[in-house]
């Protein structure tokens, strides 16, 4: 294999002006530049990532750690992740936690071992975890996404979850409901206690009196959702709207309202959140709160590079505001 000394000796220049015109890293007359370039061609050079990362003290390359989950939100924010890397050029190395507080702390070593440039988080039920790992590594930046009290330094890249909780019931009230239901998240994660708090605050604000027997705590997931529709219909007569505070439980609420002959929007309106790719593809189409998810993935991308290149020193919060998309699975009254 070529390497930059045999360029040098067959261009007739030192290794150090190939290395400047291979790297770009001090201007070289444009003559020179072509007879380099030429001859790195015909010997087929390639540059070495590895000699390079160790030279520059940079690898070009961020790791992502990501829970598992059949809600494809997090696809979606990983797809815009990986996208702003590439047009960065930048390498993504993504590891899989499964909720699990020691698998996030051996994926953490590992890349730390690959020398990753940073690192973007997106683990949130390890929420309120102290990840002490860090302190071996304080200089590695690190943003955090889509997670409540964190016990170390980083940015942290949030959707305004207060404010969809309090747009996706504002909707359901302007829409004529009075009689409004919700089904949460796990409440020990901020983002789904955000939520609640702000469907309790357009309830409050609309006079209207919030009914715990149409309030069930879920899991996040369809198979949740499911369960929360059930328990509701056990518990007696049913709201005439729910908001569900994702699109996944949204999905497994319309299943069982299908099984069980309750007519959606007539008998019961239904609002999500996330807007998941899926959300319009349902029967109804739903009615959900639009969560940015591309352009999280890419604040978080924005955010990492800042720090990367030191063009920022202070940890920051990014939040980004969520908007509300009508289908049909809210009817007016």
């Amino acid at each position: 294999m070529a390497s930059m000394k045999d360029i040098a000796r067959h261009a007739g220049v030192s290794t150090s002006t190939v290395s400047h015109v291979i790297n770009k890293t001090r201007f070289v007359s444009e003559e020179i530049s072509e007879r380099v370039n030429k001859v790195a061609k015909e010997l087929n050079y390639a540059p070495s990532a590895l000699a390079r990362s160790l030279k520059m003290n940079r690898t070009r390359t961020i790791g992502m750690l990501v829970t598992t989950s059949t809600n494809p939100f997090f696809g979606e924010v990983v797809k815009g992740v990986e996208r702003s890397c590439y047009q960065e050029n930048y390498n993504l190395i993504l590891c899989n936690t499964e909720g699990d507080t020691e698998r996030m702390r051996a994926s953490i070593d590992t890349l730390m071992q690959k020398r990753v440039d940073g690192l973007i988080l997106m683990c949130s039920t390890l929420e309120g975890e102290k990840i002490d790992i860090f302190q071996q590594y304080p200089t590695i930046p690190v943003v955090v996404m889509d997670w409540g009290p964190i016990h170390f330094e980083s940015d942290k890249i949030q959707d305004n979850s207060f404010f969809g909780g309090y747009l996706a019931t504002k909707h359901l009230i302007e829409s004529g409901h009075q009689e409004i239901g919700c089904i949460t998240g796990p409440l020990n994660r901020q983002q789904a206690q955000m939520r609640f708090d702000g469907y309790k605050k357009a309830l409050e604000e609309a006079d209207l009196e919030l009914n715990s027997d149409w309030v069930v705590e879920a899991d996040f997931e369809c198979e949740g959702g499911a369960q929360a529709l059930n328990t509701l219909v056990e518990r007696g007569r049913l709201p005439t709207a729910l908001f569900v505070c994702n699109d996944m439980m949204a999905m497994g609420v319309i299943n069982v309202a299908d099984r069980r002959n309750i007519q959606i929007p007539d008998e019961l309106s239904i609002i999500g959140y996330d807007d998941i790719h899926i959300a319009k593809f349902m029967t109804p189409s739903l009615t959900t709160i639009h969560q940015p998810k591309y352009r999280l993935g890419k604040a978080a991308v924005e955010t990492l590079l800042d720090k990367i290149e030191k063009r920022v020193e202070r940890p920051d919060l990014i939040q980004l505001e969520p908007t509300l998309v009508k289908r049909e699975s809210v009817k007016s009254r």
